[in-house]
């Protein structure tokens, strides 16, 4: 049985590793689903001070998510809140889907109770592309 999965799904980055030491919004990379059929998540959490840190996905038709609205739960593949992340969840991963219609797609981080805060990053997978192989 052939396995290989290379050539069939684009990996991006969705949100820089960096460390979130204040209570915000911080806002990932806009992804283009165009050409793909399937987009996943994958978020990373590095050692967590204290705080919490809530996924948010949004999505709209504008390249620069001018537009952007919070995606509605049935447009994903679980809730934000299983996707988030407490300061007890050191080095963990998380994976939420995204199975909208809209083009340009966002993961952020709200974070709250932030002193010292947490490390964190995340990639998008996305599958099911229109013309393989992906490159």
């Amino acid at each position: 049985m052939y396995k290989e999965l290379y050539s069939s799904y684009k990996v991006s980055n969705a949100f820089d590793t960096q460390a979130i030491t204040s209570d915000t919004t911080t806002a990932g990379d806009i992804i283009d689903t165009a050409e793909y059929g399937s987009i996943l998540f994958v978020i990373q959490s590095g050692t967590l001070t204290d705080g919490t840190y809530t996924v948010l996905i949004e999505d709209g038709d504008e390249s620069n998510l001018s537009d952007a609205t919070a995606v509605a739960d049935a447009d994903l593949t679980n809730t934000e809140a299983s996707a988030s992340f407490a300061a007890t969840d050191d080095n963990t991963v998380n994976k939420i889907g995204y199975v909208g219609s809209k083009r340009y797609v966002r993961l952020s981080l709200v974070s709250a109770s932030t002193s010292s805060g947490g490390t964190l990053g995340a990639i998008a997978i996305q599958g099911s592309p229109i013309t393989a192989p992906v490159q």
